[in-house]
């Protein structure tokens, strides 16, 4: 473990990809290497040696998709980060620790209700948190919502980054759901960054059926060994044939069609409009990626079907401590799913995630 370091060396977003508007040419965004200045510790706070940070596809949409960060550029993108803490409160320093994505006020009305998840003055990394971020060699956060990791014997502290975002957020959506013992689930975009965990987590929580959803084979055959009883390759289908397709397996196997809580984890519109026409008595679709593209939909079938639409935003930071347990414990599998890069690869990395999603998430690793 490094000591308090001289500067914090830093992989800054310095331009987003932009686009010109008479011309139409595209301006390829930057990431630079930079150092900056060790900020000053207030009370109550930490700095953080960095040992692994995800890419997602949040970062990815700040940086290629014009999605826009509260902190704008330059600035260090980079919100799934585990690492050791080694300044600051000293109740914490020598502790390894995984820092919450969204790290709410504790203080606001969303707060004191119980939806601090989604707090207005919440401080994320890579985002809302000044100039830090988790592509760095040291990141200054606040202590009160450090997840400690503790018993975690050979699994690597870098791989257990994903749990900041990929694999907690899940467990916020299965709350939002209100998932149940027993309860039918499925999963839109199963085969990716997010959409894994969240089969593989709604199914350690007590879901009988998970029926996962993507464009990849490959995937598909992955999610049945982690969580998912039946899948359906969407990929060149309307959502109605994906929809008609859906409601052959319920009957080939003496399942409902309603009342299932559908999981919308791939961020894409076609994923978007599955998840509607999936929507049908009593069921809950769960909003859980994120794009630009807008969707129809006759909001009339809501009222007809007593049926709801909800969406989900990071995870309270009192959860990560159970998703922790339940990796560590391997009743949800991460390993499996994540691959470890130097973080000087950050550029490259970059591109081919956005290109088409990896099979595995990439973390990450400082090598300054």
């Amino acid at each position: 473990m490094g000591g308090i370091p001289d500067k914090i060396i830093t992989w800054q977003m310095v331009q987003p990809t932009t686009k010109n508007r008479e011309t139409g040419e595209v301006i390829p965004g930057r990431l630079e290497k930079k150092e900056i200045p060790v900020p000053e510790l207030g009370p109550g706070e930490v700095l953080v040696e960095v040992a692994g940070c995800g890419i997602c596809h949040t970062d990815l949409g700040y940086f290629y998709d014009g999605v826009p960060t509260i902190t704008k550029p330059p600035l260090t993108l980079g919100h799934e980060i585990s690492g050791r803490v080694v300044a600051g409160d000293p109740e914490w320093i020598g502790k390894e620790v995984i820092i919450p994505a969204v790290m709410p006020c504790r203080k606001c009305y969303f707060c004191k209700t119980g939806r601090g998840n989604r707090c207005l003055n919440q401080k994320m990394p890579g985002n809302s948190l000044g100039i830090y971020g988790g592509f760095s060699s040291h990141i200054p956060v606040p202590s009160i919502d450090l997840c400690e990791v503790t018993n975690r014997g050979d699994f690597p502290l870098e791989k257990l980054a994903v749990l900041a975002d990929a694999a907690t957020t899940p467990f916020q959506a299965a709350k939002r759901a209100d998932l149940k013992y027993g309860d039918n689930v499925v999963v839109i975009g199963i085969g990716g960054g997010v959409g894994q965990y969240t089969g593989q987590i709604t199914k350690a929580l007590g879901a009988k059926t998970v029926v996962g959803i993507d464009i990849s084979d490959e995937r598909l055959q992955r999610a049945l060994k982690y969580g998912a009883d039946f899948v359906i390759n969407s990929k060149g289908k309307s959502a109605d044939d994906v929809a008609k397709e859906f409601r052959n397996i319920c009957k080939a196997n003496g399942l409902p069609t309603y009342g299932w809580k559908i999981f919308e984890a791939s961020g894409s519109k076609p994923g978007q409009e599955i998840g509607l026409a999936l929507l049908s008595f009593i069921c809950r679709l769960i909003i859980i990626g994120f794009n630009m593209q807008k969707v129809e939909y006759s909001i009339s079938r809501l009222m007809a079907f007593d049926a709801e639409i909800v969406g989900t935003w990071g995870c309270l930071p009192e959860y990560y401590p159970l998703v922790l347990d339940m990796a560590l414990k391997k009743k949800i599998i991460v390993e499996d799913f994540v691959q470890t890069r130097p973080m000087s690869t950050i550029a490259e990395s970059f591109e081919e995630a956005h290109k088409s999603p990896p099979e595995r998430r990439i973390v990450l690793v400082p090598d300054f």
